[in-house]
Protein backbone atom coordinates (compact mmCIF):
# COMPACT_ATOMS: atom_id res chain seq x y z
CA UNK A 1 0.00 0.00 0.00
CA UNK A 2 1.50 3.57 -0.71
CA UNK A 3 2.17 5.89 2.04
CA UNK A 4 -1.56 8.14 2.14
CA UNK A 5 -0.31 10.88 4.70
CA UNK A 6 2.89 12.96 5.43
CA UNK A 7 6.10 11.33 5.35
CA UNK A 8 9.72 12.11 6.75
CA UNK A 9 11.03 14.63 7.13
CA UNK A 10 7.80 16.34 6.93
CA UNK A 11 5.99 14.06 8.99
CA UNK A 12 8.02 14.57 12.16
CA UNK A 13 8.04 18.50 11.38
CA UNK A 14 4.07 18.33 11.84
CA UNK A 15 2.51 20.22 14.08
CA UNK A 16 -1.65 20.22 14.90
CA UNK A 17 -3.70 23.05 15.14
CA UNK A 18 -6.13 21.79 17.23
CA UNK A 19 -6.94 24.71 19.83
CA UNK A 20 -7.18 24.05 23.40
CA UNK A 21 -10.59 25.74 25.18
CA UNK A 22 -9.85 28.13 27.45
CA UNK A 23 -11.67 25.79 30.13
CA UNK A 24 -10.30 23.19 29.43
CA UNK A 25 -8.45 21.89 32.89
CA UNK A 26 -11.28 23.33 34.76
CA UNK A 27 -13.72 20.79 32.39
CA UNK A 28 -11.98 18.02 33.61
CA UNK A 29 -10.93 18.69 36.84
CA UNK A 30 -14.84 19.28 37.43
CA UNK A 31 -15.97 16.38 36.20
CA UNK A 32 -13.54 13.56 37.90
CA UNK A 33 -14.31 15.58 41.13
CA UNK A 34 -18.06 14.87 40.41
CA UNK A 35 -17.00 11.30 39.88
CA UNK A 36 -15.41 11.45 43.09
CA UNK A 37 -18.13 12.70 44.74
CA UNK A 38 -20.54 9.89 43.45
CA UNK A 39 -18.52 7.50 45.20
CA UNK A 40 -19.49 3.50 44.96
CA UNK A 41 -18.57 0.04 45.94
CA UNK A 42 -14.77 -1.29 44.80
CA UNK A 43 -14.86 -5.22 44.65
CA UNK A 44 -12.12 -7.37 44.11
CA UNK A 45 -12.80 -11.47 43.92
CA UNK A 46 -10.37 -14.16 42.96
CA UNK A 47 -10.80 -14.69 39.30
CA UNK A 48 -11.58 -18.38 38.29
CA UNK A 49 -8.84 -19.65 36.10
CA UNK A 50 -6.13 -22.32 36.01
CA UNK A 51 -3.49 -20.15 36.28
CA UNK A 52 -0.33 -20.94 39.22
CA UNK A 53 2.35 -18.65 38.71
CA UNK A 54 0.37 -15.47 38.71
CA UNK A 55 -2.76 -14.51 40.54
CA UNK A 56 -5.59 -13.14 38.82
CA UNK A 57 -8.60 -10.84 40.17
CA UNK A 58 -11.68 -9.78 38.74
CA UNK A 59 -12.38 -6.37 39.70
CA UNK A 60 -15.72 -3.70 39.59
CA UNK A 61 -15.12 -0.27 40.55
CA UNK A 62 -16.72 2.94 40.12
CA UNK A 63 -16.66 4.60 37.15
CA UNK A 64 -18.31 7.92 35.46
CA UNK A 65 -21.37 8.74 37.78
CA UNK A 66 -20.51 5.93 40.03
CA UNK A 67 -21.21 3.49 37.19
CA UNK A 68 -19.64 -0.39 38.06
CA UNK A 69 -16.97 -0.89 35.32
CA UNK A 70 -15.09 -4.41 35.06
CA UNK A 71 -11.57 -5.04 34.80
CA UNK A 72 -8.71 -7.58 35.37
CA UNK A 73 -5.88 -7.79 37.67
CA UNK A 74 -3.10 -9.72 37.17
CA UNK A 75 -0.76 -10.11 39.97
CA UNK A 76 3.36 -11.73 40.36
CA UNK A 77 3.05 -14.03 42.58
CA UNK A 78 6.32 -13.94 43.78
CA UNK A 79 6.59 -10.76 45.03
CA UNK A 80 8.32 -8.76 48.04
CA UNK A 81 6.86 -5.10 49.13
CA UNK A 82 5.17 -2.85 46.55
CA UNK A 83 5.15 -3.09 43.34
CA UNK A 84 4.98 -1.07 40.19
CA UNK A 85 1.07 -1.11 37.88
CA UNK A 86 0.61 -0.85 34.47
CA UNK A 87 -2.77 0.21 33.68
CA UNK A 88 -3.82 -0.99 29.93
CA UNK A 89 -7.34 0.50 27.83
CA UNK A 90 -8.70 -1.41 25.34
CA UNK A 91 -8.90 -0.99 21.76
CA UNK A 92 -12.06 0.55 19.76
CA UNK A 93 -14.84 -2.28 20.36
CA UNK A 94 -12.81 -4.76 22.51
CA UNK A 95 -13.35 -5.69 25.90
CA UNK A 96 -11.34 -6.85 28.55
CA UNK A 97 -11.32 -10.33 27.44
CA UNK A 98 -10.38 -13.63 29.51
CA UNK A 99 -8.11 -13.32 32.53
CA UNK A 100 -5.56 -15.94 30.89
CA UNK A 101 -4.93 -13.71 27.92
CA UNK A 102 -2.45 -10.65 29.10
CA UNK A 103 0.43 -12.16 30.76
CA UNK A 104 3.67 -10.27 30.56
CA UNK A 105 3.39 -7.35 32.57
CA UNK A 106 2.72 -9.64 35.62
CA UNK A 107 5.29 -12.22 34.32
CA UNK A 108 8.06 -9.20 34.11
CA UNK A 109 7.05 -7.94 37.68
CA UNK A 110 4.10 -5.29 37.21
CA UNK A 111 1.27 -5.70 38.99
CA UNK A 112 -1.18 -4.85 35.83
CA UNK A 113 -4.87 -4.13 35.58
CA UNK A 114 -6.94 -4.06 32.13
CA UNK A 115 -9.85 -1.96 32.09
CA UNK A 116 -13.01 -3.18 30.45
CA UNK A 117 -14.88 -0.40 28.00
CA UNK A 118 -18.09 0.62 28.67
CA UNK A 119 -20.42 -0.86 26.27
CA UNK A 120 -17.88 -2.08 24.12
CA UNK A 121 -16.62 -5.58 23.83
CA UNK A 122 -18.20 -7.47 21.13
CA UNK A 123 -15.20 -7.05 18.58
CA UNK A 124 -11.82 -8.83 18.89
CA UNK A 125 -12.01 -9.58 22.53
CA UNK A 126 -15.14 -9.97 25.31
CA UNK A 127 -16.42 -7.08 27.50
CA UNK A 128 -18.82 -7.22 30.59
CA UNK A 129 -19.51 -3.82 31.19
CA UNK A 130 -22.46 -1.95 29.87
CA UNK A 131 -23.20 1.85 29.54
CA UNK A 132 -26.27 3.20 31.44
CA UNK A 133 -26.41 6.48 29.64
CA UNK A 134 -28.46 7.41 26.44
CA UNK A 135 -27.54 9.26 23.96
CA UNK A 136 -29.04 11.69 21.29
CA UNK A 137 -28.91 11.41 17.73
CA UNK A 138 -25.70 9.52 16.36
CA UNK A 139 -24.22 7.33 13.87
CA UNK A 140 -23.75 3.75 14.68
CA UNK A 141 -20.84 3.24 16.61
CA UNK A 142 -19.76 5.28 19.36
CA UNK A 143 -18.14 8.55 18.27
CA UNK A 144 -20.54 10.10 17.84
CA UNK A 145 -22.95 9.02 21.07
CA UNK A 146 -23.48 12.81 22.79
CA UNK A 147 -21.41 14.57 20.40
CA UNK A 148 -22.84 17.22 19.92
CA UNK A 149 -22.54 18.56 23.74
CA UNK A 150 -19.19 17.71 26.23
CA UNK A 151 -21.27 17.04 28.89
CA UNK A 152 -22.77 14.27 27.37
CA UNK A 153 -20.01 13.06 24.99
CA UNK A 154 -19.38 9.02 25.26
CA UNK A 155 -15.57 9.63 25.86
CA UNK A 156 -16.27 11.62 28.80
CA UNK A 157 -17.61 8.50 31.05
CA UNK A 158 -14.95 6.58 29.28
CA UNK A 159 -11.99 9.13 30.08
CA UNK A 160 -13.05 9.32 33.79
CA UNK A 161 -13.54 5.56 34.31
CA UNK A 162 -10.04 5.33 33.43
CA UNK A 163 -8.70 7.82 35.75
CA UNK A 164 -11.07 6.22 38.26
CA UNK A 165 -9.81 2.82 37.72
CA UNK A 166 -6.38 4.43 39.38
CA UNK A 167 -8.25 5.83 42.11
CA UNK A 168 -9.81 2.47 42.88
CA UNK A 169 -6.40 0.21 42.21
CA UNK A 170 -4.39 3.03 44.34
CA UNK A 171 -5.50 1.91 47.75
CA UNK A 172 -4.15 -1.61 47.74
CA UNK A 173 -1.17 -2.42 50.52
CA UNK A 174 1.05 -3.70 47.44
CA UNK A 175 0.50 -1.15 44.93
CA UNK A 176 3.67 1.47 44.58
CA UNK A 177 1.78 4.55 44.28
CA UNK A 178 5.49 6.57 42.93
CA UNK A 179 5.39 4.21 39.92
CA UNK A 180 1.86 4.12 37.78
CA UNK A 181 2.13 3.63 34.24
CA UNK A 182 -0.77 3.14 31.18
CA UNK A 183 -0.91 1.80 27.99
CA UNK A 184 -2.77 0.77 24.75
CA UNK A 185 -3.30 0.47 21.49
CA UNK A 186 -5.38 2.77 19.09
CA UNK A 187 -8.73 3.75 21.29
CA UNK A 188 -6.36 2.58 24.50
CA UNK A 189 -3.47 4.71 23.41
CA UNK A 190 -5.81 7.49 23.41
CA UNK A 191 -7.35 6.65 26.92
CA UNK A 192 -3.61 6.68 27.77
CA UNK A 193 -2.79 9.99 26.65
CA UNK A 194 -5.72 11.58 28.24
CA UNK A 195 -5.64 10.18 31.35
CA UNK A 196 -1.75 11.34 31.48
CA UNK A 197 -2.92 14.54 30.97
CA UNK A 198 -5.53 14.46 33.56
CA UNK A 199 -3.87 12.58 36.48
CA UNK A 200 -0.61 14.09 37.66
CA UNK A 201 0.13 10.56 39.51
CA UNK A 202 0.70 8.80 36.73
CA UNK A 203 4.24 8.70 35.68
CA UNK A 204 5.15 6.84 32.24
CA UNK A 205 2.85 6.82 29.68
CA UNK A 206 2.68 4.34 26.37
CA UNK A 207 0.42 5.04 23.63
CA UNK A 208 0.42 2.77 21.01
CA UNK A 209 -0.74 3.60 17.22
CA UNK A 210 -2.84 6.11 19.32
CA UNK A 211 -6.31 6.84 18.66
CA UNK A 212 -8.39 10.06 19.47
CA UNK A 213 -5.64 12.53 18.07
CA UNK A 214 -5.75 15.81 16.36
CA UNK A 215 -9.73 15.13 15.32
CA UNK A 216 -9.71 17.70 12.19
CA UNK A 217 -6.02 16.37 10.57
CA UNK A 218 -8.16 13.10 10.69
CA UNK A 219 -11.29 13.67 9.76
CA UNK A 220 -9.67 14.37 6.54
CA UNK A 221 -7.03 11.73 6.17
CA UNK A 222 -8.62 8.50 7.60
CA UNK A 223 -9.35 6.04 4.92
CA UNK A 224 -11.04 3.41 7.59
CA UNK A 225 -13.29 3.91 10.80
CA UNK A 226 -13.78 4.32 13.27
CA UNK A 227 -13.08 8.68 12.42
CA UNK A 228 -15.35 8.24 9.33
CA UNK A 229 -18.34 7.63 11.84
CA UNK A 230 -17.96 11.29 12.73
CA UNK A 231 -17.66 12.62 9.08
CA UNK A 232 -20.86 10.50 7.72
CA UNK A 233 -22.57 11.74 10.73
CA UNK A 234 -21.86 15.36 9.70
CA UNK A 235 -22.17 14.61 6.02
CA UNK A 236 -26.26 14.37 7.45
CA UNK A 237 -25.83 16.72 10.14
CA UNK A 238 -24.46 19.37 7.71
CA UNK A 239 -25.31 22.44 10.05
CA UNK A 240 -23.93 21.19 12.79
CA UNK A 241 -19.85 20.79 12.46
CA UNK A 242 -19.22 23.77 14.46
CA UNK A 243 -20.81 22.32 17.49
CA UNK A 244 -19.09 18.86 16.80
CA UNK A 245 -15.96 19.92 16.62
CA UNK A 246 -16.35 22.11 19.74
CA UNK A 247 -17.51 19.06 21.33
CA UNK A 248 -14.45 17.12 19.81
CA UNK A 249 -11.58 19.59 21.23
CA UNK A 250 -12.73 18.96 24.96
CA UNK A 251 -11.49 14.75 23.98
CA UNK A 252 -8.62 15.44 21.66
CA UNK A 253 -5.48 14.01 22.87
CA UNK A 254 -3.51 16.37 21.52
CA UNK A 255 -4.88 19.16 24.40
CA UNK A 256 -4.61 16.39 27.01
CA UNK A 257 -0.90 16.07 25.20
CA UNK A 258 0.14 19.57 26.12
CA UNK A 259 -0.48 19.52 29.67
CA UNK A 260 0.94 15.64 30.34
CA UNK A 261 4.49 15.91 32.34
CA UNK A 262 4.54 12.20 32.69
CA UNK A 263 7.71 10.13 30.76
CA UNK A 264 6.18 9.26 27.39
CA UNK A 265 6.75 5.68 24.51
CA UNK A 266 4.89 6.41 21.87
CA UNK A 267 4.78 4.49 18.29
CA UNK A 268 3.35 4.76 14.74
CA UNK A 269 2.49 3.01 12.12
CA UNK A 270 3.33 4.97 8.63
CA UNK A 271 0.97 2.93 6.70
CA UNK A 272 -1.94 3.53 9.21
CA UNK A 273 -5.20 3.53 7.36
CA UNK A 274 -7.56 4.25 10.47
CA UNK A 275 -4.56 6.81 12.72
CA UNK A 276 -2.76 8.53 10.09
CA UNK A 277 0.65 8.55 11.44
CA UNK A 278 0.56 12.69 10.86
CA UNK A 279 -2.80 12.81 13.69
CA UNK A 280 -0.06 10.71 16.35
CA UNK A 281 2.56 13.35 15.38
CA UNK A 282 0.35 15.85 16.01
CA UNK A 283 0.16 14.56 19.81
CA UNK A 284 3.60 13.34 19.94
CA UNK A 285 5.31 16.84 19.07
CA UNK A 286 2.69 18.75 21.32
CA UNK A 287 3.50 16.23 24.29
CA UNK A 288 4.92 18.67 27.14
CA UNK A 289 6.93 15.75 28.79
CA UNK A 290 9.66 13.63 27.81
CA UNK A 291 8.90 11.81 25.15
CA UNK A 292 10.49 9.50 22.36
CA UNK A 293 8.59 7.47 19.51
CA UNK A 294 9.31 4.29 17.43
CA UNK A 295 7.95 4.12 13.90
CA UNK A 296 6.96 1.35 12.20
CA UNK A 297 7.53 2.41 8.44
CA UNK A 298 5.84 -0.75 6.60
CA UNK A 299 2.76 -1.45 8.98
CA UNK A 300 -0.83 -0.33 8.64
CA UNK A 301 -3.08 0.48 12.21
CA UNK A 302 -1.42 -3.67 13.89
CA UNK A 303 1.51 -1.27 14.46
CA UNK A 304 4.54 -3.29 16.19
CA UNK A 305 2.27 -5.21 18.04
CA UNK A 306 4.68 -8.01 20.04
CA UNK A 307 7.75 -6.07 18.89
CA UNK A 308 6.58 -2.80 20.34
CA UNK A 309 5.20 -4.47 23.56
CA UNK A 310 8.96 -5.86 24.03
CA UNK A 311 9.64 -1.94 23.52
CA UNK A 312 7.63 -0.85 26.26
CA UNK A 313 8.78 -3.45 28.71
CA UNK A 314 12.57 -2.57 28.74
CA UNK A 315 11.84 0.54 28.37
CA UNK A 316 9.02 0.58 31.61
CA UNK A 317 11.40 -1.19 32.86
CA UNK A 318 14.57 0.37 33.27
CA UNK A 319 12.09 3.39 33.90
CA UNK A 320 10.87 2.08 37.13
CA UNK A 321 14.21 0.13 38.18
CA UNK A 322 12.59 -3.22 37.41
CA UNK A 323 15.77 -6.02 36.94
Amino acid sequence: MPFQDLIQPDLGAYVSKVATPGDFAQFWASTIAEAREAGGEVRIVPARTTLKAVQSFDVTFPGFGGHPIKGWLILPKQRQGRVPLVVQYIGYGSGRGLAHEQLHWAASGFAYFRMDTRGQGSDLSVGETADPVGSTSSFPGFMTRGVLDKNDYYYRRVFTDAVRAIDALLGLDFIDPERIAVCGDSQGGGISLAVGGIDPRVKAVMPDVPFLCDFPRALGTALLDPYLEIVRFLAQHREKKAKVFETLSYFDCVNFARQSKAKALFSVALMDEVCPPSTVYGAFNAYAGEKTIVEYEFNNHEGGQGYQEREQMAWLSGLFGIS
